[in-house]
């Protein structure tokens, strides 16, 4: 499918490993300038983009805390000078950390809250001013569906992501005028992103909870992404779409 995104230029934070890679090559696939944001994994971005420019693409890496307001400001600055404008925002970056909610610290809470809620809200005011700029912008947030129904040891972060869900819909009614898309995919257990061994020890337990019986692969995030950054998707926004093999139906 032709999504017409060439000519576009799209931001993906989080952008070098799992999910948020898939996400820069669907992009890159489709004709768009990918701005690839990574916090530590300079060399993963910088293998993402060397992948992407080998298949005829254009990208560009670029460091950034997203729980630092002044650092997220100044790469969007950077990226609409550098690439020549913002159409598509891809706020994937996240943190979670998996205890017992008693066990949790103040400087976890914060940490996670940081970078998953206040993390969407840097984003979002830096960048949304190009969108409207660019006219029929995409405002896109990637989430757990903790923050939808909850999870044992995943407390701070399912409450920053339910946070990041309000901020989404908020400005899916506070930029439709101006053309300005914003929408939420809410992500089931993708194996991936998770640590290999704990993953294969609960492996049978987890799936479970999945009626298609498999845990998620990052190529199955990125095509509805992809629709959403597209003019295909220009009348669909406010919404929460779950990607999770079933585990959430609500």
């Amino acid at each position: 499918m032709d999504l017409n995104l060439k000519g576009k230029v799209a931001l993906v934070t989080g952008g070098a490993r799992d999910v948020g890679r898939e996400i820069s090559l669907a992009l890159a696939a489709e004709g768009a300038t990918v701005a690839l944001n990574y916090r530590n994994s300079a060399e993963e971005a910088q293998a993402v983009v060397d992948e992407i420019r080998a298949l005829g693409g254009k990208a560009k890496a670029y460091k950034a805390d997203v729980a630092d307001f002044a650092a997220v400001k100044a790469m969007v600055e950077a990226i609409v000078t550098d690439l020549g404008g913002l159409n598509i925002v891809v706020n994937n970056a996240g943190l979670a950390i998996r205890q017992k909610f008693t066990d949790s610290t103040e400087k976890e809470w914060k940490a996670q809250i940081d970078t998953c809620l206040y993390g969407a809200i840097h984003l979002a005011h830096a960048a949304v001013p190009h969108l409207e700029k660019a006219g029929g912008g995409r405002l896109i947030a990637i989430v757990g569906d903790s923050s939808r129904v909850g999870e044992s040891g995943l407390a701070i972060v399912a409450a920053a992501r339910a946070g990041t869900i309000a901020l989404m819909k908020s400005l899916a009614r506070e930029l439709g005028r101006s053309g300005v898309t914003a929408n939420t995919v809410s992500l089931g257990l993708v194996e991936t992103a998770h640590d290999r061994s704990w993953v294969e020890a609960n492996r049978d337990k987890l799936t479970k909870f999945y009626p298609l019986r498999r845990l998620g692969q990052p190529e199955d995030i990125a095509p509805t992404v992809a629709l959403l950054a597209s003019p295909k998707g220009s009348w669909i926004t406010g919404q929460v779409i779950s990607i999770s093999g079933g585990f959430c139906m609500v």
